[in-house]
């Protein structure tokens, strides 16, 4: 379902950029650290904030998934993706003046894929067997397993952001107070649970970007603060990921820009742990979860449910549903398990933000007219959620498979030896689709392989699909050079205010 959009959507400022002044954003979540290991390339965590700080070696286009050059010209396989060969823009240097040249990837990007750094972007990374140099702008990946769709993985992670390999030696509390990237902007001031201040990096290598000389970033887990934020003139662009909060902004007038998905977000059961180690109580939940009536209860009706995996019109698209709504056969698999002494009971574990609690809420609710299953509520912070999910130290948690090219967010969430696959589900039919999927340069043989792992999914039932991911941003009418890539990260440099 596609909430009706207005008919002339607001715009903001348009014409030549403006260089100079200074604009207020909000993100939703504050890091941890100012490592680029520990910033999550997302619109709803720090891709702002680590594309203002180190910049980016690649974008790409969020309508085709064409790559883009940035920092680096080219990142490119000849040989189907077994390596890849990335090329630096020469003379690329870091904010303290050294190179950040083909090493410093290198450097980066090996100390992404160790576990001991706990990187945000281990999934990725791990992907890569061996990085070499082979001269100062150029860089080879070896893969471990051949993927010609690769620097997807790039653009939607931390590594295309790269620190400096001198700085990040040093002692943690040295490189927060003083990070050394490449990027737009440089870090004034950070003070935790307040205001992140960023001015314009001077011997940018994109002059004369950035546009503007200062960002004040805060940030705001609460949907409803952002963006009563930004409609009454306090924040001139927001990160935003609620549906009824986007509809609210267009109400208002303001201008809200979207990165299209397929995929959605989707209520994880973990399969490794009682009751979802039982198919049937995966099927009996996903049975009873009404999801027009989570819509209601977290986006006031306006999220956008995802009726299949692939949005419609794309070219992965097929009819498969993924609704399973059906009371009735819930209440009989509920009652099957209770006669067998296995009466469903589990804990949802919800972030602490406003839709994750009243998902949570609203699937308590739901299934509290059933017989035989009970629902208990547990909330919990960002770093102590991602930390179950990661260790799958949770029965139910909300995850999400956000797809443009499908190999990137399809292998992540559902492979069974990826380490994002949440769920824990592990099926040979789904893996060697998704390896066909994975390793076809095909659109034919994509789309055939991408059927079967819908139809997997589907049978397997690792969640519920509940709603498509809305990467935006809402800005101001005099907000210029909104400019999203990958899963909504904003690009800094390109914006500007008007007079």
């Amino acid at each position: 379902m596609t909430p009706p959009q207005p008919s002339t959507p607001a715009v903001g400022a348009t014409g030549d950029p403006i260089i100079g002044g200074s604009a207020r954003a909000v993100q939703a979540a504050e890091p941890r650290a100012l490592d680029p290991a520990a910033l999550s390339n997302t619109w709803t965590t720090q891709g702002f904030l680590g594309n203002a700080l180190y910049g980016t070696l690649l974008i790409n286009d969020v309508v085709t998934t064409a790559i883009e050059p940035s920092m680096a010209l080219k990142y490119d396989t000849t040989d189907g993706g077994a390596t890849f060969i990335l090329k630096l823009r020469p003379g690329l240097k870091f904010s303290d003046g050294s190179p950040l040249d083909a090493a410093a990837v290198k450097f980066n990007w090996d100390r992404l894929r160790d576990p001991v750094t706990a990187s945000q972007s281990i999934a990725q990374a791990v992907n890569v067997a061996s990085n070499e140099v082979l001269d100062p702008l150029t860089l080879r990946s070896t893969l471990q397993t051949p993927n010609p769709h690769f620097a997807q993985s790039i653009v939607n992670s931390s590594m295309n952001w790269i620190g400096s390999p001198a700085a990040l030696a040093g002692s943690p509390e040295a490189f927060n107070a003083k990070p050394v990237g490449a990027g737009p902007f440089l870090l004034e001031s950070w003070t935790r649970q307040d205001v992140t201040e960023l001015v314009r990096n001077p011997d940018y290598w994109d002059a004369p970007k950035p546009y503007l000389d200062k960002i004040s970033l805060r940030s705001a887990n609460d949907t409803n603060q952002r963006i009563n934020t930004v409609i009454a003139g306090g924040a001139d662009v927001v990160m935003e990921s609620n549906w009824a909060s986007l509809a609210k902004a267009r109400n208002a007038g303001l201008p809200v820009d979207v990165v299209p998905m397929s995929g959605g977000q989707y209520i994880a059961m973990n399969s490794a742990r009682a009751p979802f180690d039982d198919i049937r109580a995966r099927q009996a939940v996903a049975m009873a979860v009404n999801v027009e009536s989570l819509n209601l209860a977290v986006y006031n009706g306006e999220g956008e449910i995802p009726e299949s995996l692939f949005k419609d019109g794309t070219p992965y698209y097929t009819d498969t549903k993924l609704s399973q709504y059906n009371p009735d056969g819930a209440q009989a698999l509920f009652d099957e398990l209770a006669a067998e002494g296995r009466p469903v009971e589990f804990t949802f574990t919800a972030f602490s933000t406003v839709e994750n609690r009243a998902g949570s809420e609203s699937v308590q609710a739901q299934l509290s007219a059933f017989d035989n299953v009970k629902v208990n509520v547990e909330t919990v912070d960002f770093p102590t959620g991602l930390a179950k999910a990661g260790s799958k130290d949770f029965q139910v948690i909300i995850s999400a498979s956000n797809i443009q090219d499908p190999d990137y967010g399809l292998w992540l969430a559902f492979q069974s030896k990826s380490r994002g696959n949440v769920s824990g589900i592990s099926d040979p039919e789904l893996d060697r689709a998704l390896a066909t999927g994975r390793y076809s340069e095909s659109t034919e043989e994509r789309k055939a392989a991408y059927e079967v792992v819908q139809e997997r999914v589907l049978a397997l039932t690792p969640g519920i699909f509940y709603v498509r991911a809305s990467p935006a941003v809402v800005s101001g009418l005099d907000v210029g050079g909104v400019h999203q890539y990958g899963t909504g990260s904003l690009l800094p440099e390109e914006l500007w205010i008007a007079d």
